[in-house]
């Protein structure tokens, strides 16, 4: 992937050795009852055991410290400009495809954590891996995902990096249009395998937009490479839920995918890459994603 000469975004956030992101400041109301379940639905949302994320929530139920905003990220860090420039990439096809809808696209922050993090859905660790919070708008990253790509996934290369942002990115999309909001109140309605189900559209049709970002930002910068769409395909496919299922499970419950099959992460993707068109990512309306 030739990414070195794009345009670095501003829009990266650095709370890497703080901590969990807490600081001084405004203090803000304890995680009550409610508060948990929400983080843990949450959890589930994003396909994670919500135990994971529900043992390091903070036990003390008075206030909890205001989360502070992180610094620039060292202009000598490589990950970090390399995430800095691919969340560049990703504003400027965003903007030009909404700009066409006669739309403005509101760029979301990416922030760079490591350990635990704050966020306006809870409180997530390493383990959640790479997420899009709706309640403030950001993506959050541990760049320690990016090795476990590499090892536990067998999914290397900088363009598997990439399609990892672009497709956190495409939940942000999916919320500025209004697609985040409306399937959670279904998803309020419905039982497990339906909520589940909703997850899976959500999840396929953010890998469409990340496949409609590389198309689009190819168009305009030639940034790909030879075998750059593989290693995107490897790492689709690689945390497609039928083989981690198989991995840690032995065995496949497909009425419990949250975020899709390999195959079907491959096919999405490659909708959106070789579309280039919006309309294309419509997986709700698809009779079988």
């Amino acid at each position: 992937m030739r990414w070195e000469m794009g345009r670095e975004s501003e829009n990266v956030e650095d709370r890497r050795g703080m901590g969990g992101g807490f600081g001084r400041g405004v203090q803000v109301g304890g995680i009550g009852g409610l508060g948990v379940v929400a983080v843990a639905l949450i959890a589930m949302f994003l396909g994670v055991d919500p135990r994971l994320v529900l043992d390091m929530l903070p036990t003390d139920t008075g206030t909890q410290p205001a989360v502070v905003e992180g610094g620039r990220p060292p202009a000598d860090d490589q990950q970090a400009r390399f995430v800095s420039t691919v969340l560049g990439e990703t504003e400027d096809t965003w903007h030009e495809i909404f700009n066409a809808m006669g739309r403005q696209y509101q760029e979301p922050r990416l922030v760079l954590f490591d350990g635990r993090v704050q966020s306006a859905c809870g409180i997530a660790g390493a383990a959640t891996g790479p997420f899009y919070c709706p309640g403030d708008e950001r993506v959050y990253l541990d760049l320690s995902f990016f090795d476990e790509l590499e090892r536990r996934f067998e999914a290397p290369g900088d363009f598997a990096r990439a399609y990892v942002i672009a497709h956190e990115v495409g939940h942000h999309v999916q919320t500025l249009l209004g697609i985040t909001g409306e399937v959670d109140r279904l998803r309020q309605r419905s039982d497990e395998a339906t909520s589940n189900r909703l997850s899976v559209r959500v999840e396929l049709q953010a890998d469409c937009l990340a496949g409609l970002w590389a198309r689009h930002t190819e168009e305009r910068h030639e940034i790909l490479e030879p075998g750059d769409i593989e290693e995107a395909m490897n790492a689709a496919s690689a945390v497609g839920d039928d083989r981690i299922q198989r991995a840690t499970r032995g065995y496949v419950v497909p009425d419990a995918f949250t975020h899709g099959s390999a195959a079907q992460r491959v096919r999405w993707f490659h909708r959106g890459f070789d579309t280039g068109n919006l309309d294309a990512c419509n997986t709700f309306d698809a009779g079988h994603p």
